[in-house]
């Protein structure tokens, strides 16, 4: 690892900006996708929130859950608040999960993200539906939630690439800085 310059800081500040900055800019494209179009859409926000939360910090992660959750209230109509809880919720745990236990793999991605969006689901037909005892309420969540959750993992691949690569091109590399340089020579020569 190569220690960090003042203009390597710099850089690392606007890499951040325009990380975050095109991380935001995909969230209000996917609100506009979801807010538009038939009943049977993708909830892009789900995935997308997920694939944020596992590459940065926890602090980023519950933020970014809260937002694409209000978002996501808004966009299917639901009490304001409720999908935040439960986004800020998952991606603090899928951020934790993925720097404690797993790898940034596509397939660990992919089954945080159908887990996460199952439940999301359940959840939305439970207390939306299930709970207030209608005829064939069983009908909705065969033929409408199921549905919405195979569409919001299919488009879980597309935006596990376009967050790869927004990732490759604009996440800072790892350095260390002067003091972690010297530290860890001293430890190093406190083994010897």
């Amino acid at each position: 690892m190569r220690i960090r310059s003042t203009r390597e800081q710099q850089i690392l500040r606007v890499k951040t900006a325009l990380r975050w900055l095109v991380y935001y800019l995909l969230i209000f494209l996917s609100f506009i996708i979801m807010t538009s179009g038939t009943l049977y859409k993708p909830i892009l926000l789900v995935p997308l929130a997920i694939g944020i939360a596992i590459n940065n910090n926890i602090y980023g992660a519950a933020v970014t859950g809260a937002v694409c959750g209000f978002l996501t209230d808004i966009s299917c109509g639901k009490l304001f608040g409720y999908n935040a809880v439960i986004l800020a919720f998952f991606c603090i745990a899928a951020n934790l999960v993925f720097e404690l236990y797993l790898r940034d793999r596509f397939i660990n991605f992919m089954m945080i993200t159908a887990v996460v969006s199952y439940i999301q689901c359940r959840l939305d037909y439970k207390f939306y539906y299930q709970m207030w005892g209608y005829e064939n309420v069983s009908r909705i969540f065969v033929r409408v939630s199921l549905r919405v959750w195979i569409y919001t993992v299919i488009s879980a691949v597309f935006i596990y690439i376009v967050l790869k690569l927004v990732n490759r091109l604009l996440m800072p590399k790892e350095h260390l800085t002067i003091e972690e340089a010297l530290n860890t020579n001293i430890q190093s020569e406190n083994r010897r």
